[in-house]
């Protein structure tokens, strides 16, 4: 068992499965044909994400250094917390970045969404977490890998 304390964007308690990524995710990528065909889960759509592609992510604590691509990433973020096939948290071993931060905060507002997401949990987080692994996440940003 070991620990992280990170910073809470979007404060949540909740265990259950980690999936890591170690580079950057396209959120775009990631939930394009999931969102578009009204999937009831989401499949990672992006091939060049070898460490997620084919996953499903849905209802897991996505791993992950930062979100990566196009500027439509807060709005993807909102619409799959809208459509219910979100990951149940967001952890950055950086600081979060904007896109992201603007799509959980209206998805915690607008559609009332308890995703969870903390950042800066620091770079030997995403390397001690592997997919698979059980977490749990604590409202004051501690995230513990069981």
């Amino acid at each position: 068992m070991k620990e992280f304390k990170g910073r809470v964007i979007a404060a949540g308690n909740w265990e259950g499965e980690a999936i890591v990524s170690h580079g950057g995710v396209n959120t775009l990528a990631t939930f394009q044909n999931s969102a578009l065909n009204n999937k009831d889960h989401a499949i990672v759509g992006d091939q060049n994400n070898k460490d997620i592609y084919g996953q499903n992510v849905t209802g897991k604590a996505l791993c992950l250094p930062i979100t990566i691509g196009s500027t439509t990433g807060g709005l993807v973020i909102q619409t799959v917390c809208q459509m219910g096939i979100n990951p149940a948290a967001f952890l950055f071993s950086e600081h979060i970045d904007s896109l992201a931060a603007s799509g959980i905060v209206l998805a915690r507002v607008w559609e009332k969404s308890d995703v969870i997401a903390i950042d800066q949990l620091g770079e030997e987080f995403l390397n001690t977490v592997k997919s698979g692994d059980k977490v749990k996440i604590s409202e004051d940003g501690t995230v513990t890998i069981l």
